[in-house]
């Protein structure tokens, strides 16, 4: 049985080959341009677990997926080339990553989320197929284009339990 649990210092190690797995596999899937120079490394990741906001799939005691979750503003989602659902209050999901053969982490991550906030922002890369197909999937809606730091163009997605698309706070 699967568990998600809040990620540990002790997790580091694990988090880091979990990652550079996940990067290789997308690297080779016909995603070569997301997560390059090392990223997420050791260091978001630590800053992550300091945070209180990265969190791991645990399998027989194994972790086999991994994520950060993260309430409030997100800078990168200021912008959108598009619009989002609403205006409310949300949390980002990022670095989601799963062990390679590990199959429905991602969904198990997107469900965990929903049943945690009413309101969640994500993106992914263009090439990203398999993220893209999981994260329609739970019912995310593409709501544009938004733009790292670095000007890299990303899809966006937003999710709202209340299904109300254009509701805003005020």
């Amino acid at each position: 049985m699967r568990k998600i649990r809040k990620a540990n210092l002790n997790d580091l190690k694990v988090l880091d080959r979990l990652y550079a797995k996940a990067r290789h596999f997308m690297h080779t899937h016909g995603n070569p341009d997301q997560w390059n120079e090392g990223k997420p490394n050791h260091i978001d990741l630590f800053e992550n677990i300091i945070r209180d906001e990265l969190y791991v799939v645990v399998e027989k005691e194994q972790i086999i997926g991994c994520f950060a979750l993260i309430e409030g503003i997100d800078p990168t989602y200021t912008y959108i080339d598009g619009e989002w659902l609403n205006s409310k209050p949300y949390a980002a999901i990022h670095k989601v990553a799963s062990a390679v053969g590990a199959k429905g982490v991602g969904s198990e991550i997107l469900t965990y989320c929903k049943q945690v906030f009413d309101n969640l922002k994500i993106d992914t890369h263009a090439n990203n197929v398999f993220m893209q197909r999981c994260i329609q999937r739970n019912g995310f809606v593409r709501t544009g284009i938004i733009y790292l730091a670095n000007k890299e163009p990303r899809i966006a997605y937003q999710y709202t339990r209340d299904g109300k698309s254009t509701e805003t706070t005020s």
